[in-house]
């Protein structure tokens, strides 16, 4: 076991679907977390993912590690409504972390509140509107240290962040998520959780333009599934209808948008319908990431790094912004601080932290503002 000596932080990125966690040690990622959270159904299964992380993390619990580790916190998850307004859920998740994670030691938990401010649990109540919603700028900010300029591009289970950053700075005046709506950073299109029904009105099929069936009846995970880009340990809820997320299920769903069962095509008739709502998410998500290259001046070759569960749909979204010349960095394998290991293990760790880039970034900048 690790010395209690070693410095070690843990990034905790407290979502509303998902908790993402990162321990580092002297400064190094050494582990990279997600497990699924439906926080919107009640805070209990938050102090269920905390418990999981305990047993896989035990010597945090430790006395003598627990002296020498911190907790760097974000949160996305207030926005659930569990919580009767944002300032309550704030307030609730950070009460939940610090009994579960810092008994006795509060002043080992910080709370991200915007490059280089930190807050205590005792200061959230005063500080909640910083704290809110902005583990978007942790990642952003982390990169921000490591390029002159560029744009993160950051795809979720649930939504999209698209932020530009120069000279060491995260661009742009938005702070909350109502901001970031109107200027175009924050888009509620992500690669797993996303309604089809959500993506446009109508949809293409055989030659035809259909309205869409305006029902939860599928999601984006079933198109990814489908063209198989969406990695199966990204895939935690359960689909719209509860049933198995095998292909011939999925297909079924993607019928149910267009008012046809699975039956009446062939399995190539329905990989082509995915691709066609893969193309509708892109173009939406390319416009969208236009604005913001055209709002804050970026280059057309300036650099994007790629983040999230959806990263793979990054490339095609650059081509369609007109963006086609831009460098493409990865922020797991190119910013994230991965402990070298076997080129196995360092690629494991790099593709976790391509995931959890929130959680990883938070606890590097906690980090290096400690030392």
């Amino acid at each position: 076991m690790p010395s209690p000596d070693h410095r070690r932080v843990v990034g905790w990125d407290i979502g509303g679907a998902h908790v993402k966690a990162c321990l580092l040690r002297d400064g190094c990622v050494v582990d990279v977390a997600q497990w699924a959270c439906p926080l919107w159904q009640g805070i209990e299964h938050l102090e269920r993912v905390l418990q999981l992380a305990r047993a896989r993390w035990p010597q945090l619990a430790e006395p003598a590690h627990r002296a020498t580790a911190m907790h760097g916190v974000t949160m996305t998850g207030e926005m659930t409504d569990l919580f009767e307004h944002r300032e309550d859920g704030v307030q609730r998740i950070a009460s939940t972390l610090a009994d579960a994670l810092s008994p006795g030691t509060p002043e080992a938990m910080r709370f991200f509140a915007g490059e280089s401010r930190w807050c205590e649990v005792a200061e959230v109540g005063t500080h909640w509107e910083r704290i809110a919603s902005a583990n978007w700028r942790a990642t952003a900010a982390h990169a921000a240290q490591r390029l002159l300029e560029g744009v993160l591009i950051d795809i979720g289970s649930t939504t999209t962040d698209l932020i530009a950053f120069r000279a060491g700075r995260v661009l742009g005046h938005s702070r909350t998520d109502a901001d970031r709506l109107a200027s175009g950073e924050l888009v509620y299109h992500g690669a797993v959780r996303t309604p089809l029904c959500s993506l446009g009105p109508r949809v293409a099929w055989r030659g035809a333009d259909m309205n869409v069936m305006n029902e939860f009846f599928a999601t984006t995970a079933d198109v990814y599934r489908l063209t198989g880009e969406l990695d199966p340990t990204h895939d935690l809820h359960p689909p719209a209808d509860g049933a198995a997320k095998d292909l011939p299920a999925t297909r079924r769903r993607l019928a149910r948008m267009i008012g046809l069962d699975a039956r009446d095509a062939a399995t190539d008739d329905w990989l082509a319908f995915a691709r066609t709502w893969r193309t509708r998410q892109v173009d939406e998500l390319a416009g969208q990431l236009r604005r913001v290259a055209d709002a804050q001046r970026l280059s057309g070759s300036t650099v994007v790094v790629s983040a999230g569960c959806g990263d793979f749909l990054v490339a095609d979204i650059l081509e369609r912004a007109g963006l086609r010349h831009a460098r493409l960095l990865r922020y797991g394998d190119d910013i994230a601080p991965v402990e070298a290991g076997t080129p196995s293990a360092r690629t494991a760790l790099s593709n976790w932290a391509q995931v959890c880039a929130p959680s990883v970034a938070v606890a590097t900048l906690l980090d290096r503002g400690q030392r």
